[in-house]
């Protein structure tokens, strides 16, 4: 499968180094085929997405990056079926979602996707570990004892279990959020800024946690970020421009993101 629209290849420059990501898509937890999304009409519409076709690829961590107003955010909403697209179709694990009715989308998000916000969305009623398994409580299953004990060892809050958010810190508040996020094995999950708003040290070991569970768990990431250090962790980085991904690169050092983030902004 193609993992860039002919469009945006024909129209991508030469310009930074960039080696084209080799990992094969026939495994894709999420295929998007034709994406576009258009807000308001006639000389007022903005496209914030142009024709986007793209595979997730199962086990890997996906960076999706760009210039501010590039269509990143939008993208990630689209995948994860928090929007719908204005043309184009989206399957997740198998399932075609732009044609599900709310209820089934609800669904669906609750049982294959895991989503970690910069706003953390914790509930300040709930301890630490009422809120890793609140996934699981609001769906009516009991959780995985060994599976739940696993992820609160991964995350280190053993400790911890009995607080309420106010009484952890940012850092130990991320650590929640990511193991709700990873209770209920979700096909994906998408993490929006998971770093925005955090110090350096706290934020690399959010870092750390998201790519352990990729490399231990085998789980499948898709990360919108602005910054150049937490995109270095992954495997695959796509870069948007004016609504469309102009480079599709393997692993790259911070450095070098920065190179290609500067090439597009110089673009504007």
């Amino acid at each position: 499968m193609e993992t860039m629209d002919r469009e945006a290849t024909q129209t991508a420059p030469a310009g930074p180094a960039c080696e084209a990501s080799d990992l094969d898509a026939a495994d894709a937890v999420v295929v998007a085929r034709g994406i576009t999304r258009d807000y308001g009409e006639g000389d007022a519409a903005v496209h914030a997405l142009r024709g986007v076709d793209v595979d997730m690829v199962r086990g890997r961590l996906t960076a999706i990056m760009g210039p501010s107003g590039s269509g990143k955010s939008t993208l990630m909403h689209i995948l994860a079926g928090l929007d719908e697209p204005t043309a184009g179709t989206v399957e997740v694990d198998g399932i075609e979602i732009t044609s599900l009715k709310e209820r089934e989308l609800t669904q669906l998000r609750r049982d294959k996707i895991g989503f970690i916000f910069q706003t953390l969305n914790l509930l300040p009623t709930l301890t630490a570990q009422e809120n890793i398994e609140l996934p699981m409580t609001i769906a009516g299953r009991k959780g995985d004892g060994q599976w739940v004990g696993q992820l609160i060892d991964t995350v280190g809050l053993a400790d911890r279990l009995d607080h309420k958010p106010a009484e952890l810190s940012g850092g130990q508040q991320q650590r929640v959020a990511v193991a709700r996020a990873l209770v209920g094995r979700p096909a994906v999950l998408f993490a929006d800024e998971p770093t925005g708003n955090l110090d350096s040290k706290t934020g690399d070991q959010v870092l750390d946690l998201l790519r352990r569970s990729v490399d231990d768990f085998g789980q499948t990431i898709v990360m919108v970020t602005h910054d150049a250090h937490a995109a270095s962790i992954a495997d695959r980085l796509l870069f948007l421009h004016d609504g469309r991904i102009v480079y599709d690169c393997g692993r790259m050092a911070r450095d070098e993101i920065f190179e290609v983030i500067k090439s597009l902004e110089d673009r504007r």
